[in-house]
């Protein structure tokens, strides 16, 4: 019994560590998955390009748009959302680090928060650079959603 203890409050911490690493709730950091996930239920696809644990303009609109409810009923009817962070504290994967650079690249990303709305085919819709508080009704009105 002496042994388990300490593998079970290691495993649990561990848990919750990986918990705080992964994307934002509701949010994907897994871009391929996210693809596929994308036109089988024929969504458009979101990229959040972020620096969640410094950016001041991420970090508001994480609170004034992405958090409201109107906004996660939006997205869930009609986005598969992808957060690709650029943080400067908080710790990633080599692979997800890789990834989201190759994708800020891709997506000639120059400051954050851009935001990047994608077909279910792939193609770029629209994006936005900077804060939007007006940013749910241009997504409706950009997925064609009423």
């Amino acid at each position: 019994m002496k042994m388990r203890t300490p593998v079970l409050i290691t495993l649990f911490s561990l848990s919750i560590v990986s918990l705080g690493l992964a994307a934002k709730p509701g949010w994907t950091e897994a871009f391929p998955q996210a693809q596929t996930q994308a036109a089988s239920e024929k969504k458009h696809l979101l990229l959040d390009f972020t620096g969640s644990d410094w950016c001041g303009w991420c970090i508001k609109i994480d609170k004034e748009v992405f958090s409201k409810p109107d906004f996660k009923a939006f997205a869930e009817k009609n986005l598969v959302l992808v957060e690709l962070d650029f943080p400067k504290a908080k710790p990633q994967s080599a692979e997800v680090k890789a990834q989201n650079e190759a994708l800020g690249k891709k997506f000639k990303v120059n400051g954050y928060p851009t935001l990047v709305l994608l077909d279910a085919s792939g193609k770029e819709v629209k994006r936005w650079e900077g804060f939007e508080a007006g940013l749910l009704g241009e997504l409706k009105s950009a997925v064609g959603a009423k």
